[in-house]
């Protein structure tokens, strides 16, 4: 994959320079967390703690804290709130996915809804939604109030149409990206422009921070598809082949439907449209994945998201928080966890 790999070192070095960045407000952000989600029923409190503690980047939530201070942002907490404010809606989001997928481990860990029931993680998704919608309304700012409540509609609406094109193997790309632009990056894009938000800046400013954490989140969600077809589950936490076997049409198989040959084809539409895949007919997939380079061609794709993403803050004046968020979107591409 060309200079993909050797950049896994500054990728990272760039993610551990946005958390040196804005100090111990991540931890703070983790406190009032844990803070909101406490509650008398011992059950919510389990299954929430097992999930927070499960891992995670916390991406969003750095995105957050991240914009804010590179906008001016110095006036108190309400970056911390609203950081944990996102954080929640992605945990949320991640409770109702392993039930839909039917999911039992994610980031190495066994899913609640694998030891606790589809219907306990639901409801405990919808706990940690309205702990979510009571930080922002306590927050007061109407703008941030419409920004993330529509943010969550345009999540729950790309589920929707991810599962509305299930087992497709002729998924236009359009629809694809469009898919990943509402489950992923919309809520980057909200991450990012709630910073700019918190600091009162211009329209333009706006706009900008907007424009980079889409574009972020969609490279950093083509990347994570690619790696379903190669990745180190000891490293990722996920299992190679997961969304194959759920049905789910991501950029690598939409390549080599594009550039495969009739019988080609229709072996793809034939196994996406059966109830169960094997590991044949996965290794089958894999040969074809390879042959068509479609790995390469995906983070090819992503390249193009990335750039955008980095040329988008070029309207803010020289900074360490500039430099920081805009070698961040090398990690979306080249991080190694």
């Amino acid at each position: 994959m060309g200079s993909v790999i050797p950049l896994k070192k500054s990728a990272n070095s760039a993610y551990l320079d946005l958390k040196n960045l804005i100090g111990n407000k991540l931890f703070k952000v983790e406190e009032l967390i844990e803070l909101k989600l406490n509650s008398e029923v011992d059950l919510i409190k389990k299954m929430s703690d097992h999930h927070l503690k499960s891992g995670g980047k916390r991406l969003r939530a750095l995105l957050t804290l991240g914009s804010a201070k590179l906008s001016g942002y110095d006036l108190g907490t309400r970056d911390i709130n609203l950081a944990a404010c996102v954080e929640l809606i992605h945990s949320a989001t991640l409770l109702h996915d392993d039930v839909i997928d039917e999911s039992s481990v994610r980031r190495g860990t066994k899913t609640t809804n694998s030891i606790w029931g589809n219907q306990s993680s639901i409801l405990v998704g919808d706990y940690l939604l309205s702990r979510c919608f009571e930080i922002m309304v306590d927050d007061g700012d109407l703008e941030i109030l419409k920004l993330l409540s529509s943010t969550s509609a345009k999540i729950a609406q790309g589920e929707v149409l991810q599962l509305q094109h299930k087992g497709e193997a002729d998924l236009l790309e359009d629809t694809y990206i469009n898919i990943i632009n509402l489950k992923t990056a919309s809520l980057f894009a909200a991450a990012t422009k709630t910073g700019a938000c918190l600091a009162g800046s211009s329209e333009k400013e706006k706009k900008a921070l907007e424009s980079y954490g889409r574009n972020l989140g969609l490279a950093f969600q083509i990347a994570d598809d690619a790696l379903d077809y190669y990745s180190n589950e000891i490293i990722f936490g996920k299992k190679i082949g997961k969304d194959f076997f759920e049905g789910k049409t991501t950029l690598p198989l939409i390549i080599i439907f594009q550039k495969g040959n009739d019988e080609e084809r229709k072996f793809l539409l034939d196994i996406l449209k059966k109830d169960k895949r094997n590991e044949d007919d996965f290794s089958e997939t894999l040969a074809l994945i390879n042959k068509y380079k479609a790995i390469e061609a995906s983070f090819k794709r992503a390249e193009y998201f990335v750039n955008v993403s980095y040329d988008a803050l070029g309207i803010f004046q020289d900074s360490t928080e500039k430099r920081i968020l805009q070698n961040l979107t090398g990690f979306s591409l080249n991080r190694s966890f």
